[in-house]
């Protein structure tokens, strides 16, 4: 597997697609060597030097700690990375909708940490495990660092994360949620994670059909009035992201604090966990005969 980068870089840059193709080298890809870090430095634009949220120390230190604790149960890094990842680079969505920012901080501060987690699984058949690109540069569901970014400010209850790491242990539920505009409602993710709780959907398949299902439904039936949030006040996010100079590091052996925002109202949460768990009796699930 490859090691750390040779030339860390201070602070986080963005990185376009096409300048971070030459650095995706088959070396990379195959897990046997990394880069030296210099020439990418060139390629990368500079972020505002007087942001202390852009300092890529903190960021390196998460995930040597990931990759330390988790060293022998990689899928298990999700759960513990992606909360801590949310609270120690404060964006906001509009921020880390740019790829450019996730590009910079897989190739040029963690590329080790991205060959490490979504290194393949030797196949049967004898073809080289080779990492998908995908995983450094793709889309925000599937680049290592944005997917769980995402999951954090997705399923994260106001300032409480725990529904976040019930959520990352079940990467079918990530990948599903995190590709439909529908997780957005902020019931919607926390119900989900209720489903999970119970047990009532966990396999690929199930999951997949429950989020058809729940698509589906949502034509026909609006889940905000079914369901009823709290409105988003925008003045917790802008507090948050501001006092990220003061803010300690992020706790490893404890959740982190989110934004100061208002969790979801609980009888909404129960009102659609209720709701898709009878949905899901009858969701189109690829093998499963409906009974009755």
């Amino acid at each position: 597997m490859i090691e750390k980068p040779h030339h860390l870089p201070q602070r986080l840059g963005l990185l376009s697609a096409t300048a971070a193709d030459p650095f995706l080298t088959e070396d990379l890809l195959k897990g046997l060597r990394g880069h030296g870090g210099v020439d990418l430095a060139k390629a990368v634009d500079p972020l505002p030097e007087d942001d202390p949220r852009w300092e890529a120390e903190p960021l390196r230190e998460l995930v040597e700690d990931a990759m330390h604790e988790f060293r022998d149960k990689r899928t298990e890094a999700d759960g513990w990375l992606a909360p801590r990842l949310h609270a120690a680079l404060r964006l906001t969505r509009r921020e880390a909708a740019d790829r450019r920012l996730w590009n910079h901080l897989a190739l040029a501060v963690a590329p080790d940490y991205v060959a490490w987690r979504h290194f393949p699984a030797p196949t049967s058949g004898g073809a080289e495990s080779r990492i998908s690109s995908a995983r450094f540069k793709g889309a925000l569901d599937r680049q290592c660092f944005s997917r769980l970014w995402w999951a954090a400010e997705m399923f994260r209850n106001g300032s409480e994360y725990a529904p976040v790491v019930a959520a990352c242990a079940n990467q079918d539920l990530i990948h599903s949620a995190l590709r439909r505009d529908l997780i957005d409602h902020r019931p919607t993710a926390q119900a989900l994670v209720r489903i999970m709780g119970r047990g009532i959907a966990g396999t690929g398949r199930e999951i997949e059909g429950l989020m058809t299902a729940i698509n589906a439904a949502g034509a026909t039936l609006v889940y905000d009035v079914l369901a009823p949030d709290e409105p988003r006040d925008p003045e917790a996010l802008r507090q948050w992201v501001a006092a990220a100079e003061s803010a300690p590091p992020v706790p490893r052996h404890s959740l982190p604090v989110g934004p100061e925002e208002e969790p979801v109202p609980e009888e909404s949460v129960v009102a659609l966990t209720d709701y898709f768990a009878d949905l899901f009796e009858t969701a189109p699930v690829r093998g499963r005969t409906l009974q009755g």
